[in-house]
């Protein structure tokens, strides 16, 4: 019987893509053992986005979470997916190197490397800095529509991605836009160029149809697939552990996985969403819609927002019609961050303005210009692209020059001459006074108390509440009182 393996992403895409990456490190304690034993594969648990998320909005180091986490598990590896630190448009390789070695000293051991275009010189350099870390990479090959991204196109891709000897290669799917039928062809055609290399599986529920296609992918030959449990799963989030599961062995497959271990993390996730009013992730309908605009969820939820500003929040359909043909003059680039944003947020200002690129972004000036890759020159509808930069902003936005610079200039320019790298790196990412304030108001590790027993549920939310300095429970012959000193008295 063949046995198809999991990986779990509950803690890095389920809840980025439902609870907007405002899991913290508390919630997550109380159940990594039972992931780590679970029979995964693999765990993410980082994106490079939840760094400056956590600092600025939890007052957590992101660092600290993979060393607290590693820690508790140890036995199955640590994930992250991403990679690149690609500031300005372009990698500095001083720091992305540096980026591996801090994360691999922390307890990451695996990276699913993407780029926006499925640029191979980009892959070369962020995943060839995660294998002299030690890190093993995971090439992703993003999934599209568009006259471009045809069969041809995807063959060629994965045998660039094989040209760079990696641990595996993912054919990944954020917006969830392929179907049954794109998978019964696509994922046969991967294998048959992957060279013995194996293939991940990943896809979203966004459009109804994700646990289908993960379903399609095992029967097509794929052996290793990404889920999240639920309340995490779903909606904008990947297909249901458990339901993937249950398929898989009604079709005949085998499975490792403890899932009465994880039902208990489904319970614990359920009771942290009841209790800090975070969604739930459920099916969705079939959405043919975002087959045509691809423009994903969070980035509709942006364009609502921008028309709303102006009074113009009805005009959200005319803007999703005119991100299709913004779209098409920028030369079909993939619908991910950040090329979603230029193309969504350059469409919602066409139909503010009235007039077609009358008004640019500094991002569509700069997605013009090249930088932010892709072959933009023969891409681009060339009127498009010189309408964009026939204007004084863009001469000045040509000027800038990136360079890549050594990591003894960086230190400097941060005045970070004495930092250790893991401090250095999140100078260079973030503010130096939301660093401050993060370290100042860090607390000591704790976990998030989701216990079955009434009375410590209601002492563990009312400790959450904000401005409470004192949690007291008294019965006859007893009395228990909590503070920030953490007393307690019995008598």
């Amino acid at each position: 019987m063949d046995r198809v393996e999991f990986v779990d992403t509950t803690l890095r895409d389920g809840q980025q893509s439902l609870w907007a990456e405002g899991m913290t490190t508390a919630m997550m304690l109380p159940v990594i053992e039972r992931l780590d034993r679970a029979g995964f594969v693999a765990i993410e648990a980082l994106s490079p986005s939840f760094i400056g998320k956590c600092v600025r909005e939890l007052n957590e180091d992101p660092i600290e979470r993979i060393r607290l986490l590693k820690a508790r598990g140890g036995r199955t590896p640590l994930r992250i997916n991403g990679g690149g630190l690609n500031v300005f448009g372009l990698d500095q390789q001083v720091m992305v190197e540096l980026f591996w070695r801090v994360m691999a000293q922390a307890g990451i051991e695996e990276v699913r490397v993407s780029d926006a275009w499925n640029d191979p010189a980009r892959w070369r350099l962020r995943a060839g800095a995660a294998a002299v870390a030690g890190v093993k990479p995971i090439i992703n090959i993003t999934f599209s529509i568009s006259p471009r991204h045809d069969d041809a196109y995807y063959a060629e891709r994965t045998r660039a991605a094989v040209k760079l000897a990696p641990f595996r290669i993912c054919l990944k799917d954020p917006g969830g836009l392929l179907t049954p039928e794109r998978t019964r062809v696509l994922v046969p055609l991967m294998i048959a160029h992957a060279g013995g290399i194996p293939l991940e599986f990943h896809t979203h529920c966004s459009t109804g149809l994700g646990p289908l296609c993960v379903l399609e992918a095992v029967q097509q030959g794929v052996r290793i697939v990404n889920t999240a449990i639920p309340p995490l799963a779903d909606d904008a989030s990947l297909p249901s552990v458990f339901n993937v599961a249950s398929n898989l062995r009604a079709l005949g497959y085998a499975t490792s996985l403890d899932e009465t271990s994880l039902a208990e993390v489904e319970r614990h996730f359920t009771r942290i969403a009841r209790l800090e009013d975070f969604p739930a992730g459920h099916p969705v309908d079939y959405d043919y819609s975002q087959y045509v605009h691809q423009v994903p969820g969070g980035m509709i939820s942006n364009l609502r927002s921008q028309l709303r500003d102006v009074g113009a929040e009805d005009r959200l359909p005319e803007a999703l019609e005119e991100s299709v043909r913004v779209r098409a003059e920028y030369g079909y680039p993939i619908m991910v961050t950040p090329l979603s944003q230029f193309v969504g947020t350059q469409a919602a200002m066409n139909v503010i303005t009235g007039e077609r690129y009358g008004q640019v972004t500094d991002q569509s000036i700069r997605y013009a210009l090249g930088h932010f890759g892709g072959d933009i020159e023969q891409l681009m509808d060339p009127a498009v692209r010189a309408r964009i930069l026939d204007r004084p902003r863009a001469r000045d936005l040509a000027a800038l020059v990136h360079e890549q610079r050594s990591l003894a200039d960086i230190r400097r320019d941060l005045s970070a001459e004495d930092l250790s790298e893991e401090d250095l790196l999140l100078r260079f990412l973030l503010r130096r006074d939301d660093i401050d304030r993060m370290r100042a108001s860090r607390s000591p590790p704790h976990e998030y108390v989701t216990s079955d027993d009434p009375l410590m549920s209601l002492i563990a939310a009312l400790s959450r509440r904000k401005g409470a300095g004192m949690v007291q429970v008294q019965r006859q012959g007893f009395s228990l009182t909590l503070g920030r000193s953490s007393t307690r008295s019995l008598g």
